[in-house]
């Protein structure tokens, strides 16, 4: 992974983690279950987006490396992990 896209991801993280406590925050002070749920879904897509960004970089660069490299296995391993990660996700 390029250092400007970690450092990107890596502050995307960062404002996740400040989004989660202030989740706990909200149920410690009792607040109202619908302002939780609302901030719940907020959390979850800031992390979809920063899935969304690995993945992308994954593609751009390991897959594509393999698909360079002409290794066979190096290119059925890299696929079968591709759909392995893609199928979890829509669970």
């Amino acid at each position: 992974m390029h250092n400007d896209h970690k450092s990107k991801l890596v502050r995307r993280l960062a404002r996740v983690e400040g989004q989660v406590r202030g989740l706990q925050r909200m149920i410690d002070e009792d607040r109202y279950c619908i302002d939780v749920i609302t901030q719940i879904s907020a959390v979850r897509a800031a992390l979809l987006k920063v899935e969304q960004a690995v993945l992308k970089d994954h593609v751009a660069h390991c897959v594509e490396h393999a698909i360079l490299s002409g290794n066979e296995e190096d290119q059925r391993q890299k696929v079968a992990e591709l759909l392995e990660v893609l199928n979890r996700a829509q669970r």
